[in-house]
């Protein structure tokens, strides 16, 4: 879907899909470095729901998306970098959430790179949209989804 919003806006890039489901920060952290081999001018930072979901402590999780940001700042300097803003699931309470949730906006400004923001918004929470599990979205949740990401990501391909 968000390939065929870039092509349709005439701009030329190829979307790579390097997500592992039910991955953490530590395991995206672990795998960045075959990622890092690929030649790229944008990367989309998505990780940190399945730490919020597992309960992973914030600093952790933090901590690890610095050090992908820092892997791709040292591999590739010119490569732009987008942050993707994950929000925790409420029952891990309100002081987890409220303090998973800054770790973006800090991460976006402390590493200048473009935040987007939460790219599940409209879907998470809402099931109809999302598929058995209640967590992942459905064909009509992906949507949104896409076009969540597509908002914030033209401005930084165009």
């Amino acid at each position: 879907m968000l390939q065929h919003k870039i092509d349709s806006a005439g701009l030329r890039y190829e979307v790579v899909n390097a997500a592992v489901s039910g991955e953490t920060s530590s395991g995206h952290l672990r795998s960045i470095s075959w990622l890092l081999r690929q030649p790229f001018d944008v990367i989309v930072i998505e990780s940190g729901a399945n730490d919020g979901l597992r309960g992973v402590p914030v600093e952790a999780m933090e901590r690890n998306i610095q050090a992908m940001i820092d892997s791709v700042r040292a591999i590739r300097p010119t490569a732009r970098i987008v942050l993707a803003q994950m929000e925790a699931p409420p029952n891990m309470g309100a002081t987890y959430t409220r303090r998973f949730r800054g770790v973006f906006p800090a991460l976006a400004q402390r590493n200048n790179v473009t935040l987007l923001p939460f790219i599940l918004d409209g879907v998470a929470g809402v099931r109809e949209l999302n598929q058995g599990d209640g967590i992942h979205p459905n064909l009509r949740g992906e949507r949104i989804v896409a076009e969540n990401v597509w908002r914030g990501l033209r401005p930084v391909l165009e």
